[in-house]
């Protein structure tokens, strides 16, 4: 699937500055939490489609970073999950105090396939859909057409017929004046946005490399259990379901993939990579990998070496790298160095991400000056579905082939019962 790429004499440094006008106005306006509450403090009703751990922490987060937010409607597949928000988000004895803005009653409370419908249908001011990722493409639409201001959680789509529908509803959004915020947290963080800066300014000189890495041990599973349905059993172990997750290259290591596309102020133009299951093979870890190591190429010769598993007992790494001609850059473990003929690492104030992308989206609201990270995420997005084709595949997969793909994950009908699991991708053999 590969393609002959058009040649350019423009310089890597010309190819990375040449993004740097759109990075620039990604963070435009963002600064530490203390300065949204010297907005004005219109009161902003929120609701939240997806009430697992993810939504009922956004939830708090968004509730947290600025006065007069108010959590008036909640919907989710599964009234449990809604019961355990309600508590956890009302406990009295919350180490932090009693969380101010929860005002939930039970008939703003939506439970089913349709539940985000009913939930867009009140007066909510914003919306949080932190559902798993397959959901997101059809919750983010009706989102827009309601016109409610969203934060949606990374990653925004699993397939590119859900990446297009995502983008193009982020393109209505900005029509229609709507503030869209993504869970691409490290975009809302100081120091991650001054290294990117010194680097887009020529800090370590010319570009020529980068490496990210997401390497962790496993995460949470959930064993089918008597009385649920296929579908069920899949969407409440959603991340295992390249249909629902994305694959974790897609649900995790997109935050990574994000820098790199964010650094360079553009994605790839074609990924080669290899990946497998030969950790997690139990058949409740679904028909995900456990690893995946790519090589992404830029339009204009830099290659990003991306790498992510879950494997329990094997070394841990979550980072990004920058080679450039004068130096390096790196993130990791909450640092941001520079090496090189101009050292640096930043010391300035630091401050809670996830909290700081809500109040720089209630900032956004309330100031009128909508700010739309929905082409950024669904571009990373679409970067790690990228790289997880071409592990399954084995081939080499193009940005553009990719795009016009009629790859469609969803399943024929959103209902309870019967849903076969599709098979493990074999690499080199057909799907």
């Amino acid at each position: 699937m590969s393609r002959k790429l058009n040649q350019s004499n423009q310089t890597r440094r010309e190819f990375i500055k040449s993004g740097t006008i759109a990075a620039a106005s990604a963070l435009a306006g963002f600064s530490i939490v203390r300065s949204a509450y010297g907005q004005n403090t219109d009161p902003i009703r929120l609701g939240l489609v997806g009430c697992g751990g993810r939504g009922t922490g956004a939830a708090e987060d968004c509730l947290s970073a600025a006065p007069n937010v108010h959590l008036v409607a909640l919907a989710d597949l599964f009234q449990e999950n809604i019961d355990k928000s309600r508590k956890t988000l009302t406990d009295p004895n919350r180490k932090e105090g009693p969380l101010k803005g929860v005002e939930v009653k039970d008939d703003r409370c939506f439970v089913g396939f349709d539940a985000y419908k009913k939930l867009l249908a009140t007066d909510i001011d914003l919306v949080i859909l932190a559902t798993p990722p397959g959901f997101r493409p059809i919750h983010f639409e009706a989102a827009v057409n309601a016109g409610k201001h969203v934060f949606t959680e990374k990653p925004v789509a699993v397939d590119p017929v859900g990446i297009r529908k995502f983008m193009a509803a982020g393109k209505l959004a900005e029509q229609k004046g709507l503030c869209v915020v993504a869970g691409t947290q490290r975009r809302h963080d100081p120091g991650y946005q001054e290294l990117i800066k010194r680097v887009q300014d020529g800090q370590i000189g010319e570009v020529i490399a980068a490496r990210c890495f997401w390497n962790m041990g496993g995460l949470w599973k959930r064993e089918h259990q008597p009385g649920w349905s296929d579908m069920e059993w899949q969407i409440r172990n959603w991340l295992y379901f390249c249909w629902l997750s994305g694959d974790h290259i897609v649900e995790q290591h997109v935050h990574n993939i994000d820098v790199i596309n964010w650094t360079l102020g553009a994605h790839p133009v074609k990924a080669l990579g290899v990946g497998g299951r030969q950790v997690r093979t139990e058949p409740v870890y679904g028909n995900i990998f456990d690893h995946f190591a790519i090589d992404f190429e830029y339009a204009n010769g830099i290659h990003l070496l991306s790498m992510c598993r879950q494997w329990e007992g094997a070394d841990s790494l979550v980072a990004e790298f920058i080679a450039g001609s004068a130096g390096t850059g790196q993130t990791d473990g909450g640092r941001y160095i520079l090496k090189g003929s101009k050292p640096w690492r930043y010391a300035g104030e630091k401050v809670n991400p996830y909290v700081q992308e809500h109040a720089d989206l209630l900032a956004s609201i309330r100031k009128g000056t909508p700010v739309n990270e929905s082409q950024n995420v669904a571009t990373s997005t679409m970067t790690a579905i990228m790289g997880r084709q071409a592990c399954y595949t084995g081939k080499e997969i193009s940005w553009d082939e990719l795009m016009a793909s009629d790859m469609d994950l969803s399943p024929a009908k959103y209902e309870f019962g019967p849903l076969p699991v599709r098979p493990v991708p074999k690499p080199g053999q057909p799907a």
